[in-house]
C-alpha cells in the first residue's frame, strides 16, 4: 500500500496526530494507498509557513515568478504519465482524459499563467491640476484552496499557478477521497524552485482539516470548487474574518436540440457532454437534454446508439471512454437516483445498471462502482431528478415545441452554470445564448473550457470568474493611492 505525506514549509510529513484516511481504487473497491487525516495543528502549520512566505514572495517580480511557474509548467509534461496513473487510480477518471487531456492542458495552463504574471495593470485617474489618483493590484497574502475530486490535477495546477502569479502564499486542502495525485505533484516544487512553505498542502475530511482552513484568520481568501451545498457551508464559516470567496459550484445544465440542428454531431457531442471523461461526474455535465418534439423520438434513438457504443470499464485502458463513480457514497447517490427516476413518474429510456450490470462478475472489476451511461424520458421539469445536481452518467430527455419553451426550461433551476444550444439558425443561437442564464453558452460544442477565457457560473452555481486576466485579478486585492502635489 502506497503512503502521501502532507507538504508542509517544503517538507513531506505525517498528520500530526499520525492518524490516516484511506485511499480506496473505484474500479476494484479495495483499498490501495493512504494519506493523512490531518486537523486543525496540521492546517496551523501550514498557514504560518505559508505566511512567512508570503510577503518575500510578494516583492518578488512578476517575471521572475513568471520564470518559475514556466519551469514548473515544463515539470508537469514530464510527470505526466505517472501522475495521470495515480489520478486515474484514485478516482476512476478515465486514463484517456488524465494522460492525454488534463496533464497537457495542465502544463499549457501554467505556461499561460505565467504570461499573465506581469500584464494586470491599474489605472491614472487625473482629477485636476493639484491631485493624481492611481489604482493598482496587490496579492491578497495567504489564500486557501480547497480542490474537489473529480478532477484534482487540473483543478491544484489552475487554482495554484494563478494564485502564484498573483503573488500569493497557498494552502490547499485535497478532496479527501482522492487527494493522492496532488500529494504527489508537490514532488516537483522544490526542484523548479517554489520557495519552502509557498506551496503548502494538508490532506484530510471537510469537517476537520477543511474547516480549519476556512475558519482560520491567517488566511485571506478561500477558493473552493464543489457543491452548492458545501458552498454555502463555507460562506457562512467564512466570517470569522470577512473571508474573500471564490465558489464554483453545482450545476443541472441543460442541452438544447433544436429541429434544425446537425443531429449526428448534436448526438456526439450531447452524449460526451454527460457520459465520457468523468461518467458524469463533472459541475458542467449536461445532464438536462432539451429536444424539439418533431425529432425528439430520432434523437433519443442516435443518444442510445451512443451511449451503447461507449466502452465502460477498467480507468486504466486508454480504450475506455468512462470509467466508475469515484467513491462508494457517490455511487450510493446515483444509484438512489436510479431508484427515483421511475417513483416519480419517469420512464427509463436506457441504461440503468450498476456493478455486475456493467462489468463482467468475475473479472477484477466486479467490486468496482460502475453505473450505465442512462437516460430518463420525463413529463416535466419538476421532477427532482430533473432540479437536483446527481452527478453521475444520468441524464433527463424533455421535449419542447417552441423557443420560449425551450428558454423557460432551460432557466428551470437552481442553478446557472453552463448550457448547451444546438441549432443552425445564427439567430436563434444567439438569441438562445442571450435568454439563457449560465455563465457559460456553447453552441453547436459541449464542455469546452480553455485557459484564456473566464468561466463561473450564475445563481447558484457559485461567484466570481476563472481563468483569463479576469481570472487572475480575483487573486488581488485593489488599492486605491491618492497623490496631493501642491
Amino acid at each position: 500500500m502506497r503512503e502521501f505525506g502532507n507538504h508542509i514549509d517544503g517538507e513531506q510529513r505525517p498528520a500530526r496526530d499520525g492518524g490516516w484516511l484511506d485511499s480506496t481504487d473505484p474500479s476494484t473497491g479495495e483499498v490501495w494507498a493512504r494519506v493523512p487525516a490531518s486537523g486543525p495543528a496540521d492546517i496551523d502549520d501550514a498557514v504560518t509557513a505559508a505566511t512567512r512566505a508570503a510577503e518575500p514572495w510578494a516583492r518578488t517580480s512578476p517575471m521572475q515568478r513568471a520564470m518559475i511557474l514556466r519551469a514548473w509548467a515544463n515539470e508537469i509534461s514530464t510527470h505526466a504519465e505517472e501522475l495521470s496513473e495515480i489520478e486515474t487510480r484514485d478516482n476512476g477518471r478515465a486514463l484517456r482524459e488524465t494522460r492525454l487531456g488534463d496533464l497537457p492542458g495542465s502544463g499549457l495552463l501554467v505556461h499561460y499563467v505565467a504570461g499573465l504574471a506581469d500584464k494586470v495593470t491599474g489605472d491614472t485617474v487625473n482629477l485636476s491640476q493639484q491631485s493624481v489618483n492611481y489604482t493598482t493590484y496587490q496579492p491578497i497574502g495567504v489564500v486557501g484552496v480547497i480542490i474537489p475530486w473529480n478532477a484534482p490535477l487540473a483543478m491544484f495546477f489552475a487554482k495554484v499557478s494563478a494564485a502564484l502569479a498573483a503573488g500569493n502564499a497557498v494552502v490547499v486542502k485535497p478532496a479527501e477521497q482522492a487527494s493522492c495525485s496532488i500529494l504527489a505533484a508537490t514532488a516537483m516544487l522544490a526542484k523548479v524552485g517554489v520557495p519552502p512553505g509557498l506551496v503548502n498542502v494538508v490532506a484530510g475530511d471537510g469537517p476537520t482539516a477543511g474547516d480549519a482552513l476556512v475558519t482560520h484568520r491567517g488566511v485571506g481568501k478561500i477558493s473552493f470548487t464543489g457543491s452548492t451545498d458545501t458552498g454555502r457551508t463555507i460562506a457562512a464559516r467564512s466570517v470569522t474574518n470577512l473571508k474573500r470567496l471564490a465558489l464554483e459550484l453545482g450545476g443541472k445544465s441543460p442541452n438544447v436540440v433544436f429541429a434544425d440542428a446537425d443531429l449526428d454531431a448534436a448526438a456526439a457531442g450531447v452524449a460526451a457532454g454527460i457520459y465520457t471523461g468523468g461518467a458524469g461526474q463533472a459541475c458542467i455535465a449536461g445532464s438536462r437534454i432539451l429536444i424539439e418534439a418533431p425529432i425528439f423520438d430520432e434523437f433519443v434513438e442516435r443518444l442510445r446508439d451512443h451511449a451503447e457504443k461507449l466502452a465502460v470499464g477498467d480507468p486504466m485502458d486508454l480504450a475506455t471512454a468512462m470509467g466508475p463513480i469515484a467513491f462508494a457514497e457517490q455511487y450510493g447517490k446515483v444509484r438512489s437516483y436510479l431508484r427515483l427516476g421511475p417513483e416519480e413518474g419517469a420512464r427509463l429510456v436506457f441504461g440503468g445498471g450498476t456493478g455486475t450490470d456493467v462489468v463482467p462478475a468475475g473479472s477484477p472489476l466486479a467490486g468496482g462502482y460502475f453505473v450505465a451511461p442512462t437516460l430518463f424520458r420525463v413529463p416535466r421539469n419538476g421532477l427532482r431528478i430533473c432540479q437536483e445536481e446527481i452527478f453521475g452518467p444520468v441524464a433527463v430527455a424533455m421535449r419542447f415545441d417552441t423557443e420560449d419553451e425551450a428558454a423557460a426550461i432551460a432557466n428551470d433551476t437552481r442553478y446557472g452554470l453552463a448550457a448547451g444550444v444546438w441549432t443552425q439558425n445564427l439567430s436563434r443561437a444567439h438569441r438562445m445564448a442571450a435568454r439563457i442564464r449560465a455563465g457559460s453558452v456553447w453552441v453547436n460544442t459541449y464542455r469546452r473550457i480553455h485557459w484564456a477565457v473566464p468561466f463561473g457560473g450564475l445563481k447558484e452555481s457559485g461567484n466570481g470568474p476563472a481563468n483569463g486576466v479576469d481570472g487572475l485579478r480575483e487573486w488581488m486585492e485593489l488599492k486605491s493611492v491618492w497623490v496631493e502635489l501642491n
